[in-house]
């Protein structure tokens, strides 16, 4: 996670600070430029900044205000744009030229401008810059009722594993093992369907006992869709556990990401 108390933010940066307006998906012009800019300064966002906020800025935005421990919302008002200058450099005219000359990227955190070159396919982290979820970096559509990719009985069997493993956990929390799902299935070492992640011989506790079979609640399905459009806290997490109750010496020795709610996030 990035340190941003200890930033301050500089004359020129408070010179070419956002309007005071909220920025909200569907937003376009100059606010939203700044708002990529920012967001693609500290590695959140590696789409083209083009002004328009859509999907990809929606959860750059969310992500960055998780890692700084703000309200996860989604929207640019008053405190995110206020840990945006602290955290981030904007120089609008460097920007400005980038779209004039016909740029998809202006990423510049980190490294030096005469050295920058058009981010990877994947999206090349910058040295200096924070880890970008690799679900961030993709094209987010508009959510829909099934997204691409997965079936009405993948999501139904999503939302009972949410239900089942983290009911008590904070909404994150239920973002963050479906997320863990999601990563399972596009990982080569796990099985590449929902079913065989969820059933895959003691994965989950909740079909250990049971539990996978209760009828989730409408906030389980909730963070299932949230996951499925892009939405990772864990920071591509493969695996968790809870503290108080884990006795496997394995999984304490797996690299810890972060903890969400009372679950520890690993690898």
């Amino acid at each position: 996670m990035l340190c941003a108390g200890i930033l301050s933010v500089s004359e020129k940066d408070q010179a070419h600070a956002f309007s005071p307006q909220v920025i909200q998906k569907g937003a376009t012009g100059d606010d939203v430029i700044e708002l990529q800019s920012r967001l693609q300064h500290l590695g959140f966002y590696t789409g083209p900044i083009d002004g328009v906020f859509g999907w990809r800025t929606y959860w750059a935005l969310r992500n960055f205000q998780y890692e700084f421990g703000l309200p996860i919302d989604g929207l640019g008002g008053k405190e995110t744009k206020y840990k945006l200058v602290k955290a981030s450099k904007y120089d609008k005219k460097w920007v400005e030229k980038q779209i004039q000359s016909g740029n998809k990227f202006s990423t510049y955190g980190g490294v030096a401008k005469d050295k920058q070159v058009k981010p990877q396919k994947g999206g090349a982290k910058k040295k200096g810059t924070a880890k970008v979820n690799k679900k961030a970096r993709k094209e987010i559509k508009p959510a829909k009722n099934i997204p691409d990719g997965y079936s009405q009985n993948d999501i139904n069997l999503m939302s009972n594993a949410v239900y089942g493993e983290a009911r008590g956990e904070p909404y994150i929390g239920q973002v963050a093992v479906a997320a863990v799902i999601i990563n399972r299935v596009e990982n080569s070492a796990f099985p590449n369907t929902v079913s065989g992640v969820i059933f895959e011989p003691g994965a989950f506790t909740a079909v250990a006992d049971g539990q996978i079979y209760l009828t989730p609640n409408k906030k389980a399905r909730k963070a299932v869709m949230d996951a499925l459009n892009g939405w990772d806290p864990t920071g591509e997490a493969l695996y968790y556990f809870n503290p108080d109750t884990a006795t496997s010496n394995w999984i304490w020795g797996r690299p810890q990401i972060k903890k969400i709610g009372k679950h520890i996030f690993t690898n």
